[in-house]
């Protein structure tokens, strides 16, 4: 199952932030030749992906199989990552599906699916961690590794588990947003004594492109990533020695959580272009509630000694990483990680 140098991978998901990150990996020696999916060539992001080089784009959308089949046609191998937050669960699990699908009738060799944990099955299906857009990805994981026991000599196929990006607890708009209040950096989340297996997105791309570089060892994996089990309070800690500002973790209940200022969206569908007259589709607090769920009660479990191999000089904690955004920041003269911290802001922003 060698490819030939340089190989051609078709990416689908590769405009988003995992997808970049990928992509870097993949071609930031020219070994492998990437075309990328994307709705609109003259994006900024797929603008930024040509500049990598060894990087073309494909005008269309997942959700079409004449532009699938164009995009898998003479690939050796796939990388295909659907945002199921975007698309919907029952959306993503149709056309994730029908991508392997058509992957192996147009002759890819090895196909690597952007995976997340299936934690309702894995809770033994106890709905309080029913959280559709990683469940819709993990029962097309189990069902790509099951079609793989079959077909693995003529498509291997290999799963990239990851799961919330470690850049999330630090971003806007995301269940884990920091506030600043009052000069102190706060973390109101229903996560009480458990952890987020939070995933470093430059790793990522360390690990898809170890799949690739592997294939005989990574048919039928799953290989499940993070940089570590994050407790909050701790990733607290270590925000406050990195930056030298203040910072906490305060433990919420649901309903105070889900009265703050993920309120009005509590309502909206999970997934936003999904049909919200649709009864299979998850509301945001519902969501977002077993999200939370399946952290606080430690379902999602992940290899570290695996993670240690593979990956010898993987970022191991949330101070590695803080530390390594910090460094990143003065060197691209964006200032440290804590630049624009005003200790004397007393406010509610969501944004840090």
């Amino acid at each position: 199952m060698a490819f030939q140098d340089p190989s051609r991978i078709f990416v689908v998901g590769g405009t988003g932030a995992q997808g970049f990150a990928v992509i870097r990996g993949l071609v930031s020696d020219r070994k492998y030749f990437v075309r990328a999916l994307s709705r609109d060539p003259a994006s900024r992001r797929a603008t930024a992906l040509t500049a990598l080089g060894n990087v073309s784009i494909l005008k269309g959308t997942f959700a079409d199989e004449a532009v699938l089949r164009a995009g898998f046609r003479d690939c050796d191998g796939a990388y295909v990552n659907i945002d199921g937050f975007n698309a919907g669960e029952k959306t993503e699990m149709y056309w994730a599906i029908r991508s392997y699908e058509i992957a192996i009738e147009e002759g890819v060799k090895f196909f690597v699916y952007g995976n997340l944990d299936y934690g309702l099955k894995q809770s033994g299906y106890d709905s309080r961690f029913r959280t559709g857009h990683y469940d819709g990805k993990g029962r097309v994981g189990e069902w790509i590794l099951f079609q793989n026991q079959f077909n693995r000599e003529r498509m291997g196929a290999a799963l990239l588990t990851t799961g919330p990006y470690m850049e999330m607890a630090f971003s806007a708009m995301t269940p884990m947003t920091p506030s600043i209040e009052c000069g102190v950096a706060t973390w109101r989340v229903p996560l009480g004594m458990g952890a987020v297996p939070h995933a470093a997105l430059e790793d990522c791309g360390y690990y898809a492109r170890w799949l690739f570089d592997n294939q005989s060892r990574a048919n039928g994996m799953d290989l499940a990533v993070a940089i570590e089990h994050v407790e909050y309070g701790k990733l607290a800690e270590a925000f406050e020695r990195v930056t030298g500002h203040p910072a906490r973790y305060i433990d919420t209940e649901l309903d105070a959580y889900w009265s703050g200022p993920l309120k009005a969206a509590a309502s909206l569908p999970a997934g936003y272009n999904a049909d919200p007259h649709d009864k299979s589709t998850m509301s945001f607090r519902d969501n977002f509630t077993g999200f939370w769920n399946l952290w606080k009660f430690g379902i999602v479990k992940r290899d570290y000694a695996l993670l240690d191999e593979i990956h010898p000089t993987r970022i191991r904690s949330v101070e590695s990483w803080l530390r390594r955004e910090e460094e990143l920041g003065k060197v691209q003269g964006k200032g440290g990680f804590g630049s624009g911290f005003s200790p004397k802001t007393c406010s509610n922003r969501r944004h840090y």
